[in-house]
């Protein structure tokens, strides 16, 4: 068999190149290849350019873009010629090869190998070290845009007397420079000396000088360089101490100078630095003396010194100087520490009182009133309901309410009322499986309809929420509106919508109405280079070729609130719970953002993942912030900003005016965040002061409600935050929004609020509420209600065992949880009441095969006094032994508060309603589930009737008002304040959009 390498055994068998069909077919597939890969990439970046373009928002983009692109070849550049350059110098300085070693042999093939590729080899490497390095530099935009566009924050740190600005935004970049510094040299300096040893600048093995001089001279200058950085890193550590973390064992985690750092750690480093830089002019000093003896012996040194004096000397001052006396040492620091970190997290203005915590039920009737003027409770628990607005407003398994729904304001009869609202939002999952496929999945099912509302303070005689804004389309006491909602917190697909195409509008009794969008939001489909680009990004070619698509359509995606948020300001911190409000004719979601640093000197960081869980956010992950910066010490809710759920519009509004953080970002992204002036009223009354903050104030609260160092370093006057007692997830209380009054408040506030127990223990330790509501004077005030510590007052904790221990109360949910119910436990609300302290928790009953919760009960105590009833008024009733002198008027559970008493059939409705109820009542008690169940149809039915009669007595009665903080009795459109829908039927039966 003849041999292929044309050996003896037979004639060479020649490997033909390729044919030139092959050549071309090759050539043109590696172009096409090429071509894909780049259209790939430029899809991603014209897909962003065009989003950015459609929410106006295009200078965010640009300058996020022209700021990462100058960083990486900037700094890609320097890289990459600090690099090159030295190994270019050491080839040139390599030395003649004319008595080869054995060592210097073995290299030569080597040298030999390489010698016809050094160009691209130089290139090569240069390269890539340059493309990671110009990688990681544009990772640093926000840092860059910080240090160039900061502005003062006109404080000074207590220790140097700087700015905070200089902590903030100039010592982040410095570190940067310092740490590509560093980089640049070690790479530079391990090239050069592998290039001196490839050619011979470097031995070894060989006999005679290790080095030459020019070997010599060059390596010493990048350590002189390198030693030079260290002594810059050694008086730039100086500062750094002011925002130095580190464990204290009296505090935990501590910020800032202590004692050793001012008297040790400070005096060491301007030491250190001194002989870093003698040391480095010791390296540069050997191109003339060419011997390293003196760098060797200088460098060795600065070791032993950053040893002694960097770490053996801080150690014995601890030990020997403040551990035998370390409160009066450390006492200065501290003070520093509590008047910086209140500054910081915007605690400083805390107002603490001190509270009885001890009743006085010497005049119960007097208390009784004032229970009614203190605070408006707040049965409805957003966090429970959602399945039964689910139940009862759902329409359509295509639509779905959010897990938890929101409290918000409204005014009913020119009062506010608190009010419990959840969007009837798009709900994919709910679509049958045989009818998922591409166009329904897009084109047909676009967009959720409606807001639900609920009164907060009341429930119907059946235990269901009161609504004020139901059915489809809604109607009820918000002015007129537009309904759609395509953009949303569930809303986390695409949507093409527009075009040829029908969507599904809303369903009524003639069947789904259809509309198509006339919004200007989304980017257009119509270019072909555009639908080709979405295509690639989406992963979706029938997005190219789909006949679904033409003039007209739009694609809707980056559809959540808080995502859309977060696009147009990624420098801002998102908090987790973004909520509706009807607006001027208009659903927006309202996002509140955070601006936030790590750098504040002497503030106590904290984490923001950790300190914003609760049991809210263990249950729902949505609820979680959105964080740019997880650790932080200082943070501002220094944006308001909202998100039009129609269109998808978003605009900033500046909140803070002082914060300069802020200021600094507006500098850096000019035009992008509004002026607080041009809030509207209508607006303003639906802004409220975020949880978020509110949660992050609170746990600093625990330790820094102390101002003094010595109670401080103590650890006596130590809170927590208690457990959630309504549920076993051992996660923390989440705080609660309702309006109430203060001790020294002469009015009734919408108001966040949440309870403190001492450090391990479950008694009551101090009660906090934050004014919450926009536009008043003192919106954002902190009163904290400090009980005392010579006896104990009962937590949550303790409240919620004896609620569950009491004989009585215990039966009584045992018959509850009869059959197959189950009780479930709402928020317990704590109200400080003349001197004593009201706590509040509606009691729901899941019941049946819906497992729908409805209110059945109502759990109050007061000064040792507690009642279990079926309604409030019954509960406060009884605990304070004497009715209200002002009753209120009675529900009749339909949402309307003055039935017209001379209707017949009205009055016929309620009566059947009552012994529906008081039927139902009993059947629970036995129980006997197959009653109960049929006397809530018998409920139900005599709502319904009674609710049609009350809508005749209405109309005749010249029509129903509308009222809401919005005062808009029609929306931009001309649709009427009593139709609600903004979809008005066409001839062929179908809807048609009025934009």
């Amino acid at each position: 068999m003849p041999d292929r390498g044309g050996g003896p055994t037979g004639p060479r068998i020649r490997v033909g190149r390729p044919s030139r069909r092959a050549r071309t077919l090759l050539m043109t597939l590696g172009v096409l290849a090429v071509l894909g890969m780049a259209f790939i990439m430029f899809a991603g970046f014209w897909t962003d350019w065009l989003w950015y373009r459609s929410v106006r928002y295009s200078s965010v983009f640009t300058t996020t873009l022209w700021t990462k692109a100058g960083l990486f070849f900037v700094f890609g550049l320097l890289m990459a010629g600090a690099v090159g350059l030295n190994i270019w110098l050491a080839h040139r300085m390599r030395p003649p090869l004319s008595a080869m070693s054995a060592e210097q042999q073995s290299l030569d093939r080597y040298r030999m190998g390489i010698a016809p590729y050094k160009k691209w080899l130089l290139l090569g490497i240069t390269a890539l070290v340059g493309l990671i390095s110009g990688a990681s530099a544009a990772g640093q935009w926000r840092t860059w845009l910080l240090w160039v566009n900061g502005v003062p924050f006109h404080q000074k740190d207590p220790q140097f007397h700087l700015d905070v600005s200089f902590y903030a935004f100039d010592l982040p970049w410095y570190r940067f420079l310092l740490g590509f510094g560093f980089a640049a040299t070690v790479l530079a300096l391990i090239a050069a000396a592998l290039t001196h040893y490839l050619y011979g600048g470097l031995r070894l093995t060989s006999p005679g000088s290790r080095a030459t001089a020019a070997a010599t001279g060059h390596l010493s200058v990048l350590l002189g360089v390198f030693v030079t950085l260290k002594a810059v890193a050694y008086w730039l550590d100086r500062y750094g101490l002011a925002v130095k973390s580190s464990d204290f064992k009296a505090t935990g985690d501590w910020t800032g100078l202590r004692y050793v750092d001012a008297n040790a750690y400070l005096p060491a480093k301007t030491i250190l630095f001194c002989i870093a830089a003698i040391c480095a002019v010791l390296f540069f000093a050997t191109l003339w003396r060419r011997t390293w003896q003196l760098p060797v012996i200088g460098f060795g040194l600065m070791v032993l010194s950053a040893i002694l004096i960097g770490g053996l000397y801080p150690a014995i001052v601890q030990k020997f100087q403040v551990q035998p006396n370390e409160q009066a040492k450390e006492a200065p620091y501290v003070e520093k520490n509590i008047e910086a970190t209140r500054e910081a997290y915007g605690i400083d203005g805390a107002q603490v009182s001190e509270y009885a915590g001890k009743s006085d039920n010497k005049n119960q009737g007097k208390l009784r009133d004032v229970a009614d003027a203190t605070a408006s409770i707040r049965l409805l628990d957003p966090n429970v309901v959602s399945p039964t607005f689910t139940q009862l407003q759902q329409m359509k398994n295509y639509y779905a309410f959010p897990t938890n729904l929101d409290v918000d304001r409204y005014t009913k009869d020119g009062k506010d009322q608190d009010t419990v609202v959840g969007l009837r939002e798009l709900n994919l999952e709910g679509i049958p499986a045989s009818k998922r496929n591409w166009i329904n999945d897009h084109f047909r099912y676009t967009h959720g309809f409606g807001m639900v509302a609920a009164k907060g303070t009341d429930a119907g005689g059946n235990g269901q929420p009161v609504f004020t804004e139901s059915n489809l389309p809604t109607s009820g006491d918000l002015p007129s509106y537009e309904q759609r909602v395509y953009y949303g917190e569930k809303t986390t697909t695409y949507s093409i919508v527009g075009g040829p195409q029908k969507e599904i509008d809303y369903p009524d009794d003639d069947g789904e109405k259809t509309t198509s969008y006339q919004g200007k939001s989304g980017v257009s489909l119509s270019n072909p280079v555009n639908r080709a680009a979405y295509a690639v990004a989406f992963g979706e070619p029938q997005i190219l070729y789909s006949g679904a698509i033409g003039d007209g359509s739009r694609i809707l995606y980056n559809r959540t609130p808080k995502e859309r948020v977060e696009a147009v300001a990624p420098w801002l911190t998102i908090d987790g719970d973004a909520y509706p409000a009807v607006v001027s004719g208009r659903i927006q979601w309202i996002v509140d953002a955070y601006t936030t640093t790590n750098g504040y000197p002497y503030a106590s960081r904290t984490t923001l993942g950790d300190t914003t869980a609760d049991s809210l956010t263990a249950a729902n992950t949505q609820r979680a912030v959105v964080a740019q910066q997880n650790q932080v010490n200082y943070i501002r809710n220094s944006v308001k900003a909202t998100v039009d759920a129609y269109t998808g519009e978003v605009k900033l509004y500046q909140w803070d005016t002082k914060d300069p953080v802020l200021k600094t970002w507006m500098k850096a992204f000019p035009g992008t965040v509004k002026d607080k002036s041009e809030i509207s009223q209508a607006l303003m009354a639906h802004l409220r002061y975020p949880q978020d903050l509110f949660k992050v104030q609170r746990e600093l609260l625990t330790r820094y409600h102390v101002k003094d160092a010595p109670t401080f370093l103590s650890g006596s006057e130590v809170w927590q935050v208690p457990d959630d007692p309504t549920n076993e997830s051992n996660n923390a209380v989440p705080p609660y929004y309702l309006s109430m009054k203060m001790p020294d408040q002469q009015a009734q506030t919408f108001s966040l609020t949440t309870t403190f127990t001492p450090n391990g223990r479950d008694n009551l330790g101090a009660f906090m509420a934050v004014n919450a509501e926009a536009g008043t004077s003192d919106y954002g005030k902190i009163r904290i209600l400090k009980l005392p510590t010579s006896r104990t007052v009962d937590g949550p904790k303790q409240v919620q065992s004896q609620f569950n221990s009491e004989q009585s109360i215990a039966e009584s949910i045992r018959l509850l949880k009869g059959g197959d119910s189950q009780v479930e436990y709402g928020n317990l609300l704590t109200v400080p009441l003349e001197g004593g302290l009201l706590y509040v928790e509606p009691v729901y009953v899941r019941g049946g095969q819906l497992k729908l919760p409805l209110l059945r009960k109502v759990l109050v105590t007061y000064g040792g006094h507690t009642a279990f009833e079926d309604t409030l008024d019954q509960a406060l009733t009884k605990v304070f032994g004497a009715e209200a002198s002002t009753s209120p008027p009675k529900n009749d559970g339909g949402g309307n508060s003055k039935p017209a008493s001379g209707d017949p059939k009205l009055q016929q409705a309620l009566s059947d309603a009552k012994k529906a109820f008081e039927a139902g009542q009993e059947a629970l008690k036995k129980p006997d589930f197959t009653a109960y169940d049929k006397a809530q149809k018998d409920l139900a039915d005599a709502l319904k009737r009674a609710e049609e009669a009350q809508a005749a007595a209405d109309k005749s009665g010249g029509g129903k008002s509308t009222d809401s903080k919005s005062t808009d009795s029609k929306s931009p459109d001309g649709k009427n304040a009593d139709g609600k829908t903004t979809g008005s039927e066409s001839t062929d039966g179908k809807s048609t959009d009025s934009g």
